[in-house]
């Protein structure tokens, strides 16, 4: 719990995989809800949104999972340099 309050942990990296679901969720919703609409677009309208919604949904989430993969891998940078320079 002092992890959380302190910010020595990050709590977004947890939240993005449930981010992830709901947005490939509303993409899928959003598609098909375009394919079998008559004034939406289309099917092929309602399927370039399903793509495109799935494909940068995963995007998006990758980005930030990448972010906080280097703010990891900084971290660990910092305290191997910190235990040097004690010695």
């Amino acid at each position: 719990m002092k992890d959380l309050f302190f910010f020595d942990s990050m709590l977004t990296p947890k939240i993005i995989t449930f981010v992830y679901w709901l947005m490939l969720i509303a993409a899928v919703i959003s598609g098909v809800g375009t394919m079998f609409n008559s004034y939406g677009g289309g099917f092929f309208a309602g399927a370039g949104i399903l793509i495109a919604g799935v494909i940068g949904a995963r995007i998006w989430c990758e980005l930030l999972i990448v972010l906080f993969k280097i703010h990891e891998n900084l971290k660990k940078i910092a305290d191997k340099q910190d235990v040097t320079s004690e010695l």
